[in-house]
């Protein structure tokens, strides 16, 4: 072969090399900027425990995936469809880390919205943040997402662990300044902020905590740890478990004659997935806190918000509870999602997805409860600043008291 051909050939070959790598880079999360850009889709990807221990919150990722459908239908937004990719993580940090990347680095994702669990979302932080893939509204209310200058690219949605904990803690103090508190918790992040907040709202009054009892997500029951905090003599019992141990907390307290005023945590103050298999009769008393509107409350028969839910359920998701609270909270979450991609108009980049996130202004959709709005900034990420105390009747929840701040 001539000389000149050897040349020929070697510059064919290194520039067909050149265009396989930047191929093979392009296919992975550091393009899914660029694709955004140009996509006729938004590619937002999710992970959700639809199979373990935490599987009753998959009907949230069930309402969002009819949600945006009935979205992409009305026109999608600002003319681009979107793309919902929501995958299984089991509950599992490890899962939830090989899916992250998989919808990051594959499936380029904008943004992984709605990711839950405290855990979870602990796991997968440091990647997205160094990714700068928005970790969009987390279903947890941890008060580690609230850190925009270590980590600006993860924002929580929930109300802060920490306040509501703090919240019940004044209570107790100023209502039941005797009470002998016993606390069951989950043994991670989720329930230590829980654990401090309470100690935080009881202030000199925390020596009135006079039993503490953990549970890991793999336990199969909390009957031992309900007899002992039982035996403790609690007057007073604080329930900080997700949905499978808190029915079985409520119904086995009830069982073995133990009738302590009770406070269960928002995250598992569902009457359809929650307090019904616990038993409607077992669950009265129980006192938590609200942000939305309970969807078996009477006095939200004839409310616009609570009819338009009702009508989209009833057509886009006959599978889902009407009872159950979770889909309204899924409900608001997909709204604020909207709103977010709304404003950010032509720039679909996660830079301004994270800044639009951080800049909801008296969005006030209309499940939340009268007089309560999200607001953000650059600085803030903590959505909800006020809640209310509800108590069960044995039909809902009945919000009592005043609207009260938790800044």
């Amino acid at each position: 072969m001539p000389k000149s051909s050897h040349w020929t050939l070697l510059v064919v070959m290194t520039f067909l090399a050149l265009g396989c790598s930047r191929k093979e880079q392009g296919s992975g999360g550091d393009n899914a900027k660029g694709a955004s850009l140009s996509a006729s889709t938004i590619k937002i990807g999710q992970t959700m425990p639809y199979s373990g221990p935490a599987s009753a919150y998959g009907t949230i990722g069930k309402l969002q995936t009819a949600y945006f459908k009935k979205i992409n239908e009305a026109g999608g937004i600002n003319g681009k469809k979107i793309e919902f990719l929501t995958v299984d993580d089991g509950y599992s940090p490890p899962k939830a880390v090989e899916q992250v990347r998989k919808l990051v680095e594959q499936d380029n994702a904008l943004a992984i919205f709605q990711p839950l669990g405290t855990p979870s979302n602990a796991a997968i932080r440091k990647y997205l943040n160094e990714k700068k893939i928005p970790q969009l509204f987390a279903a947890t209310g941890a008060s580690q997402w609230n850190d925009p200058a270590n980590y600006p690219y993860t924002i929580g949605f929930n109300i802060n662990y920490v306040d509501e904990g703090r919240t019940y803690g004044k209570y107790i103090a100023e209502k039941q300044p005797t009470a002998k508190i016993a606390i069951l918790y989950q043994n991670d992040d989720y329930g230590k902020d829980y654990l401090k907040g309470l100690k935080d709202g009881l202030g000199e009054k925390a020596k009135l905590i006079v039993a503490e009892a953990t549970y890991e997500v793999s336990d199969p029951t909390v009957d031992s740890q309900i007899a002992t905090l039982k035996g403790s003599g609690a007057d007073t019992f604080v329930n900080v478990t997700t949905p499978k141990f808190a029915a079985q907390a409520i119904r086995r307290a009830y069982d073995i004659g133990w009738k302590p005023t009770e406070y269960l945590n928002n995250v598992s103050a569902s009457v359809g997935s929650v307090l019904t298999p616990a038993g409607l009769d077992k669950s009265v008393g129980l006192v938590t806190i609200a942000y939305y509107k309970d969807p078996t409350d009477k006095q939200w028969d004839d409310d616009a918000g609570m009819k338009e839910w009702r009508e989209f359920m009833t057509k886009e998701y006959p599978e889902g509870g009407l009872s159950d609270g979770t889909n309204v909270y899924a409900y608001i979450a997909a709204q604020t999602l909207v709103q977010v991609l709304k404003q950010c108009g032509d720039q679909m980049t996660p830079e301004n997805v994270m800044k639009q996130a951080a800049n909801l202004k008296d969005f006030a959709p209309a499940l939340l409860l009268p007089g309560i709005k999200i607001n953000t900034g650059p600085k803030d990420y903590v959505l909800f600043d006020q809640l209310q105390l509800a108590r069960f009747d044995g039909k809902s929840w009945v919000p009592f008291g005043q609207l009260m701040s938790v800044m």
